[in-house]
């Protein structure tokens, strides 16, 4: 499929292989099709009956496959014969994939057709927060200038100002925050952010990419085919990164009573390594002597 041989598809789908089977690697044909933007392997496919808002094991559907690609083509193709521009809840969408690219026309054009600016991922991550991640300045104010809200923040406590700082990418952090917050921001020694993380966070298959660029810039060639591997390259990675599960934190019950009112005990749960109670409370006349609670670690009693 990613060599666009639409004999060979057709081979095995008169065999009796399903329109919607799903590969290992990138996923369904109509996802191959948009991946490397063969509109006759959609064609194919679709005309099989296959699911065109198919997700992959990923989370991704073919329509963010192409727009991390920068495949315009398809993503008309895939719009016109009904894909959903905007991903399930708690997925990556097009956009999100899109901006992380890089690619401005492709994040005008599914803005302009209906793509919600303020989408969330798998981990709870803003489409404007990808624009900080990358530093694309320009994504990013395009998307504050659209109302793109500025506040959320994913599973692991991040935020398009956390990123920003992490990043020392101040015009960023501006932008994406109030005066108030920023000037506090700033104020923060640069441990408080933590150590920076970028999608180039290298891997063999990236290096040898880049050198395998490096080499086709030397002889004056075109860089686009491998151009397109190394975006892929840095997708993947980012995704291996961000849908990393949250490491799990040893917790432990504080819980306050007074003998002279023995009926308004109350409760939280506390993580040691913040100290930060959450707020679970127990309801009034929950305990009758001493309390039963959940293994989660070590009961205080105060």
């Amino acid at each position: 499929m990613e060599l666009g041989d639409v004999g060979q598809a057709e081979k095995w789908l008169n065999a009796g292989m399903p329109p919607n089977f799903l590969g290992s690697r990138v996923g369904s044909g109509i996802m191959f099709g948009a991946w490397e933007d063969k509109l006759e392997v959609m064609n194919l496919f679709l005309s099989r009956g296959a699911d065109i808002n198919l997700l992959n094991a990923n989370g991704e559907s073919a329509i963010a496959l192409a727009a991390w690609r920068g495949n315009m083509a398809a993503v008309k193709w895939l719009l016109e014969h009904g894909a959903r521009i905007n991903a399930p809840k708690r997925k990556w969408s097009a956009l999100h994939y899109a901006v992380f690219a890089g690619h401005r026309e492709m994040a005008d054009f599914l803005i302009a057709r209906g793509a919600d600016i303020n989408a969330l991922s798998t981990n709870g991550s803003s489409v404007l927060m990808m624009a900080v991640y990358e530093g694309h300045q320009d994504l990013a104010r395009r998307l504050i200038e659209l109302g793109a809200d500025r506040a959320p923040k994913n599973d692991w406590g991040d935020g398009a100002l956390e990123w920003a700082m992490r990043q020392n990418q101040l015009e960023l952090a501006r932008m994406v925050s109030d005066p108030a917050e920023f000037n506090m921001a700033i104020s923060q020694p640069k441990e408080k952010w933590g150590e920076p993380i970028r999608s180039m966070r290298t891997s063999k298959e990236l290096e040898d990419l880049l050198g395998m660029r490096e080499q086709l810039l030397a002889r004056g060639m075109s860089t686009d085919v491998v151009d397109k591997r190394i975006s892929a390259e840095r997708v993947r990675i980012m995704r291996a990164e961000m849908d990393r599960p949250q490491p799990e934190r040893e917790a432990s019950m504080e819980i306050t009573a007074s003998r002279k009112k023995p009926q308004e005990q109350s409760a939280n749960i506390v993580y040691d390594d913040s100290g930060k109670a959450i707020g679970y409370k127990v309801p009034p006349a929950t305990f009758s002597g001493r309390p039963k609670m959940p293994a989660m670690g070590p009961v205080k009693y105060y």
